[in-house]
């Protein structure tokens, strides 16, 4: 047992069998033996890699549509600029980067970064010295806020049911011959899934993420009232459906309950609750992220950068291309959903 299994172990033993959700903040965010309180999960030497680190593209596509958004908003003189879960800080490097000749966009912001503590944040202030640093968005400014979210979602803890007739088990984790194993409760009415019960059958399991309402709702409440624009872009889909829940170490997948606090923990993310947290903002229709990235040009940007290219990088360069856009890869399993004010045209690259 890894120390964090021991720990988890023990609270079983003396109070009972916890949730997923539970377990996945403990093996996540606890703040000895946390996943992400402990290391830079990210790159070759890490166990995954996302979409910035495969390319410049993917943020610089995405700086220019909140500028413009920005723009079309009547470029307002001060306005934050914000990430959640900002990883290496690569995104918003290229963000900056591809906005700087955006005339007042870069007078105008602030930078504003929500991260854990940990060894992130310090990776972070190498590249963005200027920028300040939250542990939730209920401390972002109040003022407009262009904000991007990639892949955060997808890391917060989330608990499953299973139907059975009109009531639902909750999947939890509990003990068996000293190792952790999943079991569940008994079955009993759920609110939060009534509506559920019209699209289910006995034996199908969904997920809920409790912290996902609350801080999609304080996003939206910002942008209704202040002007701004959200891009969420993660992997998922409209409804929940099915055990999404998968733990990767080393870019390999692996056994979510072998080794609490020394692989990443992810969920699929609930995009109708995500849109559905926007009120009183409003939300754009769920877009394929490759079909995203194709309207706001990334054809041409790629052969832009193609051309000063050769060998292995140019091959390297077409291969993330690919990666990015394409159906079988992320153009399809990565969604994305914007917020943006009632009085406000849509961000670019999305529908309403």
């Amino acid at each position: 047992m890894t120390p964090l299994a021991q720990l988890i172990a023990a609270r079983i033993a003396a109070t009972g069998p916890i949730t997923l959700a539970d377990y996945m903040r403990d093996c996540l965010t606890h703040p000895v033996y946390g996943y992400y309180s402990t290391r830079d999960p990210l790159g070759a030497q890490g166990d995954f890699i996302t979409a910035p680190e495969i390319s410049q593209m993917f943020g610089e596509l995405l700086g220019l549509c909140l500028a413009q958004s920005w723009r079309d908003q009547g470029s307002p003189p001060q306005i934050t600029l914000g990430e959640l879960g900002p990883g290496r800080g690569t995104l918003m490097a290229d963000v900056l980067r591809a906005t700087a000749n955006v005339a007042g966009f870069h007078a105008a912001l602030s930078v504003h970064l929500v991260e854990i503590p940990g060894p992130l944040r310090a990776t972070q202030s190498r590249l963005l010295a200027q920028a300040t640093w939250h542990d939730s968005v209920a401390s972002l400014p109040e003022a407009p806020l262009y904000l991007i979210a990639n892949e955060f979602f997808d890391a917060l803890p989330i608990r499953q049911f299973i139907r059975q007739g009109n009531g639902w088990s909750e999947v939890v984790v509990g003990l068996s011959d000293a190792k952790l194993t999943l079991g569940q409760t008994s079955p009993a009415p759920l609110a939060a899934l009534q509506h559920r019960l019209g699209d289910t059958q006995d034996g199908d399991r969904v997920e809920l993420c409790p912290a996902l309402p609350g801080i999609a709702s304080h996003i939206g409440g910002l942008i209704a009232r202040h002007g701004g624009a959200a891009l969420f872009i993660d992997y998922g889909d409209w409804r929940s459906q099915g055990d999404t829940v998968q733990a990767l170490r080393g870019h390999a997948p692996t056994d979510p309950l072998a080794e609490p606090g020394l692989a990443d923990l992810t969920a699929h993310v609930d995009f109708e609750v995500v849109a559905n947290a926007a009120s009183p903002a409003k939300h754009t229709r769920l877009t394929p992220q490759g079909v995203f990235l194709e309207r706001l040009g990334i054809a041409a940007r790629a052969q832009r950068l193609a051309n000063g290219l050769s060998g292995p990088a140019l091959t390297a360069h077409l291969a993330a291309h690919r990666r990015l856009t394409h159906p079988v890869e992320m153009g399809q399993l990565f969604k994305v959903v914007g917020y943006y004010p009632p009085s406000a045209p849509t961000p670019p690259g999305l529908e309403p």
